[in-house]
């Protein structure tokens, strides 16, 4: 069976402000690279709530396909972390914010008391979002459903802490490498077999791409937390 392993998060600008953001704004605790241009990492009490910084060359230049919302207690906590507000949105139940590198992000205020991990969904950008879902929630062996708001979502995911995996109708195709993806435990033959293309074969992964070209990386289902977290 395949399981969401964490996600992952392209840095043009070496790692550290971006991953002590993230640790903040996701409650987790971000751990220092240990050698030259090692990144570090974003650790959390369960393998799923991690984010792994890899660092690119590139910087970030046009909207994320892939962002992350969060449960927040306000906007402010999160602009005092270094966040920024996105201009030209507006009007909905959320506030669309950059983080230190301009990747798009969804903040949710909420009363009362927060949750330890402030992670709430993953949401990806689709041009036949029905099919993504259903697509995806096949991989996970769990239920895809629908709202009235056109969007699909995967709750139940094994593995994410995240209250569900969300697909949203989106009119333009993906034109350049997510910035943001996902890394799973599962069989690379299976998961070709479904549908998925291969675009690289590294020692320890393979990574895949959806049927709508969104990377994602498959580690074996053996190395499974706490015996091989990297």
């Amino acid at each position: 069976m395949t399981r969401f392993k964490e996600l992952c998060i392209d840095t043009a600008r070496g790692g550290p402000e971006l991953g002590r953001f993230w640790a903040a704004a996701t409650g987790c605790t971000y751990v220092e690279g240990t050698s030259p241009g090692d990144p570090g990492a974003v650790v959390g009490d369960e393998e799923g709530m991690g984010l792994a910084l890899c660092p690119v060359p590139e910087e970030k230049t046009v909207k994320n396909r892939v962002h992350l919302d969060l449960h927040a207690a306000s906007v402010d906590s999160l602009l005092a972390l270094g966040a920024t507000r996105a201009p030209g949105y507006g009007g909905d139940p959320w506030t669309v914010l950059l983080d230190p590198e301009g990747n798009e992000l969804c903040a949710f205020v909420r009363d009362g008391a927060l949750p330890a991990y402030l992670g709430y969904e993953l949401t990806v950008d689709s041009r036949d979002p029905e099919a993504q879902a259903r697509w995806w929630a096949s991989v996970f062996g769990v239920e895809a459903r629908t709202s009235e708001k056109a969007y699909w979502f995967v709750p139940g995911v094994p593995g994410m802490p995240l209250e569900s995996f969300v697909f949203d109708p989106v009119p333009e195709p993906k034109s350049v490498k997510n910035r943001i993806h996902w890394d799973v435990y599962g069989d690379v033959a299976e998961l070709v077999g479904r549908g998925a293309t291969v675009l690289d074969e590294q020692p320890r992964w393979t990574v895949l791409a959806d049927p709508e070209g969104n990377e994602f990386c498959v580690f074996p289902s053996a190395n499974l937390w706490p015996t091989d977290p990297a």
